[in-house]
């Protein structure tokens, strides 16, 4: 069974804001994509998780986020789901990451 459609709707109702966000199907979840470059993806739970490296891991860690194991991505806790503008904060973080992530493996 694969994620539950409505929260799939809700998640790309709050990350509209942040850009051209679009997601797909995939590995049983929900990939989320900014410009065509992943960032976020939705677990069967359903749960929304964004792409981490060094520059944002920290923050994560220190609101308890659980890491998506293997998978360079982390929980979003509810209480910045609750708050908009924090969202928009971590999900354009996460955009950067992924867009660097993304330029290096084309190096």
């Amino acid at each position: 069974m694969g994620v539950d459609q409505n929260y799939i709707d809700w998640v790309m109702d709050l990350l509209e804001p942040v850009g051209n966000v679009t997601n797909k199907a995939m590995f049983g979840g929900h990939g989320i994509f900014e410009d065509q470059i992943m960032f976020a993806l939705v677990s069967k739970e359903p749960a929304l998780y964004f792409k981490v490296d060094d520059s944002n891991r920290e923050i994560y860690e220190k609101a308890g986020s659980l890491r998506y194991r293997p998978m360079p991505y982390f929980s979003v806790p509810a209480d910045i789901l609750e708050d908009q503008d924090q969202l928009h904060d971590w999900a354009k973080k996460s955009i950067e990451v992924a867009r660097a992530t993304s330029k290096s493996k084309r190096k």
